[in-house]
């Protein structure tokens, strides 16, 4: 435990609070934390809820971090950082890319947004750091998992290609009701986001896009009705990575059902010319209440042909609810995404990481026995 990290964390909501907390608590060194938010009444509450949260040693300090361009408290800390946490909402990612590059530092962050992701690819050319771009849960876990789970297929069955590959994904409340049958249980701007934006699939081998809430259909998991739609972003780069070797992918979100058929009655209410998100934000804030109470669920499978001929399906599935971390309790979706976050910081911290590193090329095995995963996920 002789190795100490100097980690900034921008944003200090529920997901950056929990990632400082899991590295701080789980993992097998020591950090000094750097929490800082656009409110910096929010930065100082977050220092003291993540220090007095754990008993393991390390500093942790609040900053005021400026909602456009730097400052001189942002500039200080990532001076002193090795690693920059990125927990903002998507459209700040490219700004806080730059951050890192140019103070020469690592960077890893949550969002699922497509076009920033793209952005900070160019950002991140030739760098001598490591980034790892969307590293939560979905985008994030999910895709390892997917991906460990196609390797596993190829290499037992003596194939190279698979017909099919599914990652689904629910952050959901243990009760609903009518009409719009969810709760919100993390951000509202991220929900409305992956309802709109197009998804990237692959269909008959080849990449394309699909618009979000298409293909739905009504599944039961673990004896639970669900319905799954496809929405934005939660594939990451898989659809890239494997084309050519899986005949069909995709990304889904798993809902009660009457939710999509709830949200599509909004959408279809959407003035002309307006932007389809910002009306569907506001519509669902109007209507959906945030809650505490949460439960995700994750489901991956692979199905395919084995060396013989024979239909195989290879399939993952996890239950995830609140989970105690040091003195503080966890919502589930902040443990699961946290923890993407956390291992992914890890992994750049004590491997030899330059330029960005997607999630097709993180190594399943390590990533999946690594403390932060192990605990929140397989535990």
């Amino acid at each position: 435990m002789s190795t100490k990290h100097q980690v900034v964390i921008a944003g200090a909501g529920g997901m950056g609070s929990a990632t400082g907390l899991l590295l701080r608590e789980l993992g097998d060194f020591e950090v000094d934390l750097f929490i800082g938010d656009a409110s910096r009444e929010r930065a100082t509450t977050a220092a003291a809820w993540i220090r007095e949260g754990s008993a393991r040693p390390g500093e942790v300090h609040a900053f005021h971090l400026p909602a456009a361009g730097t400052n001189a408290e942002l500039d200080g800390a990532l001076v002193q950082g090795d690693i920059l946490l990125d927990c903002l909402p998507g459209s700040e990612a490219p700004r806080m890319a730059r951050l890192a590059r140019q103070h020469e530092i690592h960077y890893a962050n949550l969002t699922e947004h497509v076009r920033e992701t793209e952005e900070i690819l160019e950002i991140a050319g030739g760098a001598d750091r490591g980034y790892i771009l969307q590293t939560g849960l979905a985008p994030g876990y999910v895709d390892v998992l997917g991906h460990q789970l196609f390797q596993q297929f190829c290499r037992e069955h003596g194939v190279g290609s698979v017909d099919l590959l599914e990652m689904r994904v629910g952050a959901l409340t243990t009760t609903v009701r009518p009409p719009h049958f969810y709760g919100f249980t993390w951000s509202s701007v991220g929900v409305a986001t992956e309802y709109v934006e197009p998804a990237t699939v692959l269909r008959d081998h080849r990449r394309t896009t699909r618009p979000s809430l298409a293909d739905r259909v009504t599944v039961i998991l673990n004896g639970v009705v669900y319905e799954e739609a496809l929405t934005s972003g939660g594939a990451a780069d898989l659809p890239v990575a494997l084309e050519g070797r899986v005949r069909n992918l995709d990304y889904k979100t798993l809902r009660y059902p009457g939710h999509y058929a709830w949200v599509e009655g909004l959408l279809e209410s959407a003035p002309a010319g307006v932007d389809r998100t910002d009306y569907l934000l506001r519509k669902m804030e109007e209507a959906v209440p945030f809650m505490d109470d949460d439960l995700v669920v994750i489901y991956a499978a692979v199905e395919g042909r084995d060396d013989r001929g024979l239909l195989r399906r290879l399939e993952s599935s996890r239950l995830i609810r609140p989970r105690t971390v040091g003195a503080r309790t966890l919502k589930a979706i902040q443990g699961t995404t946290a923890a993407g976050l956390a291992e992914s910081a890890r992994f750049l911290l004590t491997e030899d990481v330059r330029g960005v590193c997607l999630q097709s090329q993180i190594d399943p095995a390590h990533f999946m026995a690594g403390p932060f995963v192990s605990e929140i996920y397989h535990r």
